[in-house]
Order: structure tokens, then sequence, then C-alpha cells
């Protein structure tokens, strides 16, 4: 299994409504992001996620987060979202993301969560919430997971810790708030994703 994209980072984009959802997802597109989520809990989440995979969904990989349903996972699927993004290990929601052909980043928080999800079909895994864990935590699961399961971390990531989750045993993580948060000019966004991306880079010299 390998991450789908060029950059390894999902941009969180919780609480985005429609108005504001293509410059934000241009500015972090010219920073160099290529895998984008909105949330199921933000407003009108469904225009905003139409109005991104119209305007850039060739060129990045964009769809949900917070995918609590079989049927989330469809309506996300009939938007043109690729891909799925959970808190959770659903094993149903996993096969109906699978069945509708798109990518999964699935939530889960012990080593049976994690191999339920593996076992339904997730092609990727996100430890969530991350910092409540610790880089120590991501190192013992690492351990005992395939080698080719990519591992994410979610959840108190930011531009100054990032390194600690990659060197545990991360190939990147899910960027919430330190990233996005509602409300907040395109510029700033920008600034972030530019602040990410170099301290992702900075890992891999």
């Amino acid at each position: 299994m390998t991450w789908p994209t060029a950059l390894p980072l999902i941009a969180i984009l919780r609480g985005i409504t429609p108005p504001e959802t293509l410059a934000h997802v241009g500015a972090l597109m010219d920073a160099g992001f290529d895998a984008i989520e909105i949330p199921l809990n933000s407003p009108d989440w469904s225009l905003s996620i139409s109005a991104a995979v119209a305007r850039f969904g060739d060129k990045a990989l964009i769809g949900a987060g917070t995918v609590l349903t079989p049927e989330d996972a469809m309506a996300v699927a009939s938007l043109g979202g690729k891909l799925m993004v959970t808190p959770n290990t659903d094993p149903a929601v996993i096969a109906q993301a699978r069945d509708c052909g798109m990518y999964t980043a699935i939530g889960f928080s012990t080593p049976s969560e994690a191999f339920a999800a593996l076992k339904a079909g997730a092609q990727s895994l996100k430890l969530f919430p991350a910092t409540i864990y610790g880089p120590a935590y991501i190192k013992a699961i690492r351990a005992v997971l395939p080698k080719d399961v990519p591992l994410l971390a979610v959840g108190g990531v930011t531009p100054e810790n990032l390194h600690e989750f990659i060197a545990a045993g991360c190939i990147g993580a899910g960027l919430g708030s330190d990233l996005y948060k509602p409300g907040q000019s395109p510029e700033v966004t920008r600034e972030r994703a530019d602040a990410f991306i170099h301290a992702y880079r900075s890992c891999h010299p």
C-alpha cells in the first residue's frame, strides 16, 4: 500500500463554508498540498465538496472527513469525492467507501481497531488524537503494523512537532486547526500551509 499523492499531508478544512472553499483550496494547492478534506460537520458540506472537486479534482485528492455512515460515504462519492477520512473504525463505512472507489484514511486508537480497519479494507490509518497518545505510542504501534501501511498522525499536529511524529513512524499527518480555522483569510491559510510544508521537507532533506 502506498499513499496516493505526492505530499502525505491532509488539509482539514473543518467549518469552511461554500463561498470560502475555492479560495482556501486554491491557496493550499498553490503551497503544494494535494489532499483536501472537508469534514461533514461543516456548513453545507456537499456544496463545498462539489465546488472543490469541479475546480481542483483533476489536480488533488479531494473528499470528506468525519464520515460516519455508509450513506454519507455514498453521498461523498456521488459528488465526485475520492478521499474518505473517518475519526473511527467502522467496517461497514470502510467497505462502502471502497465499493465507491474512494481512498480511505481510517481513524483508530488501539491495535485492535487498526487491524480491524485493515481487515475491512482500509488503505491507510490515522491515529487520532495523535498528541494524546504521543510519538512513543506511535513507535510501538508501528512495530506491529504491516510495514507498507501508510500511517498518519491527526490531532494537535503543528509545524513544530510534525518531525516527532514522522520520526516515530508516520509518513505524514492530517492538519486541522493549526492549518485552518473558520473565518481566517486565504492569505493566512497559505502562510500556515507553507510552514507545514517547510516542516515536512525538513524531515526529508
